[in-house]
């Protein structure tokens, strides 16, 4: 009955909205509830529910809280075990980084000789150098 005696809110008053949802009324009165925009893929794979129902408008607001909360709460631990990951990949990372500048900053072979034999092998290369025209003043 829509007279105003009705027990029933309106189909469009506030008091039958639930913000984001899309409200159904069934032929045989059984109310349902329509997510109007998808849960994200991480809260429908932990098993949120897009579409719910309930023998009641306050069943199904309750319905429809609790399965916003879940998937909050499945995308928040979705970000935490996310940072978690990123923590433990830091340090092998930075670790890694820290070898490969080593190996950039590590001298040549030929240039972790001794200094003495450096200057050993400098002198006895200089007359040969100087023989072949290859010393540069």
């Amino acid at each position: 009955m829509r007279d105003g005696s009705s027990t029933h809110p309106e189909p469009t008053s506030p008091k039958t909205t639930i913000p984001g949802w899309r409200l159904i009324l069934s032929d045989a009165g059984r109310l349902w509830a329509s997510r109007e925009r998808p849960f994200s893929p991480v809260a429908t794979h932990a098993g949120a529910e897009r579409t719910v129902d309930a023998d009641s408008l306050g069943a199904l607001r309750a319905e429809t809280d609790r399965q916003e909360t879940f998937a909050r709460e499945a995308e928040e631990q979705a970000e935490q075990a996310a940072r978690e990951q990123e923590t433990r990949q830091a340090p092998a990372s930075e670790e890694r980084e820290m070898r490969e500048q080593q190996t950039r900053e590590a001298p040549a072979p030929e240039e972790r000789e001794l200094p003495e034999r450096k200057q050993e092998i400098r002198e006895r290369e200089t007359p040969e150098r100087e023989q072949a025209g290859q010393v540069i003043a």
